[in-house]
């Protein structure tokens, strides 16, 4: 190799980044705190970005379809109505959902002491040619009302304990509403400049990229952008879409708490592909406190509308929404919920999305450059 002026400061750069790089390696403990540390300062203002994301979409929409021409009132009114519909669904589900599980509640308090020897006496039936069983059955003894009273006593022997964490948990709690007021704000910044702040970013990108990789990257951004707007309203659609075949399924069969099931499942099949299975679980333990049969013949239906919501709808509302097949929404679930859980899942089916596209782009025209 020639050393010349450039190529003498790629060898320098080399140098300088593994240096870097091992210093960093070296205090690698230091280093994690510091990023912690960052990240509690940053939090407020990526929740923020997240939540004004997820705000524009119903409010370009309302801003398209109210006000075509534009005008001053145009961003204020949408921005406020978008924030007025997802406060209002989420107030719904608050209303229909918490007054019912305390009813629920209630009920299974009152009637656990008759159901829990019904069940006893069930099992003796079905196990009655077999005495070792039928005898161990017998043995057991289901003092209910002792249980709840072991647990206020527990309750209230742990009052001294839980009063010292009163003063924490008070500041947790003042915490964590400052940073989702200071997130809220700053995603209302963010939705009143959001062209503003577009221009300033390409205008950063083009200050320090050659103009072949402004153009990429402007794209892979915009892609990006589509592809996870399509997913969220998608996913919406979808839990929208099971959440009422749930109700209207449930009230045919004239099976208890259809509404409550109902806003339920909607609620957690918002994670994809699993979320409806923590529904199904709250569902068939309030059914079963009223009539086991009938638990049973909800979970019969959950397991038929499952299998019609994960082979037909799911794969082509969502998966049709970010153009992605269905065998690539299964592996994007299993893998973002083995590596981040929850979040893993809803993130990665819009991120394996864009990689496909542009895989698929890249190998296009890999192939058109052959066929020449």
């Amino acid at each position: 190799m020639e050393l010349n002026k450039e190529n003498i400061k790629k060898i320098i750069g080399i140098i300088t980044f593994t240096l870097v790089l091992l210093a960093l390696l070296m205090n690698f403990g230091a280093v994690k705190s510091y990023l912690r540390f960052l990240w509690a300062i940053l939090f407020p203002f990526v929740l923020g970005g997240a939540i004004a994301f997820i705000l524009n979409i119903p409010m370009a929409a309302i801003e398209k379809r109210m006000f075509p021409k534009g005008g001053k009132a145009a961003r204020p009114v949408s921005m406020a109505l978008s924030m007025l519909f997802v406060f209002a669904v989420l107030a719904v589900v608050v209303v229909v959902v918490i007054p019912q599980l305390g009813k629920t509640v209630d009920n299974i308090s009152a009637g656990m002491a008759t159901f829990l020897p019904q069940i006893q006496a069930w099992a003796e039936e079905a196990f009655r040619g077999q005495q070792d069983i039928v005898g161990f059955i017998e043995s057991l003894e289901f003092d209910w009302k002792g249980w709840l009273n072991a647990v206020k006593d527990f309750a209230l022997s742990g009052a001294g304990s839980v009063l010292s964490y009163t003063m924490s948990a008070t500041m947790m709690v003042i915490n964590g509403v400052m940073t989702f007021f200071i997130a809220l704000v700053f995603s209302m910044y963010i939705l009143n400049q959001k062209e503003l702040l577009g221009r300033q970013c390409k205008k950063v990108i083009r200050a320090f990229f050659p103009q072949r990789a402004v153009e990429r990257i402007c794209y892979v951004c915009a892609l990006s952008h589509k592809t996870f707007s399509k997913f969220i309203s998608g996913q919406c659609v979808e839990a929208l879409i099971l959440g009422a075949m749930f109700f209207v399924s449930m009230s045919v069969l004239r099976l208890p708490y259809a509404l409550l099931v109902g806003v339920l499942i909607a609620f957690t099949a918002l994670i994809p592909m699993i979320g409806a299975f923590i529904g199904c679980f709250v569902g068939a333990f309030l059914i079963l406190m009223v009539n086991p049969m009938q638990a049973l013949i909800f979970i019969i239906l959950f397991f038929i509308l499952q299998q019609i919501e994960g082979n037909l709808i799911y794969p082509h509302v969502v998966g049709g929404s970010v153009g992605l097949p269905s065998m690539w929404v299964l592996f994007a679930v299993t893998v973002g919920g083995k590596l981040m859980g929850i979040v893993g899942m809803l993130v990665f089916i819009p991120l394996v999305s864009v990689v496909y596209t542009l895989f698929r782009e890249w190998v296009n025209q890999r192939l058109r450059v052959k066929s020449r």
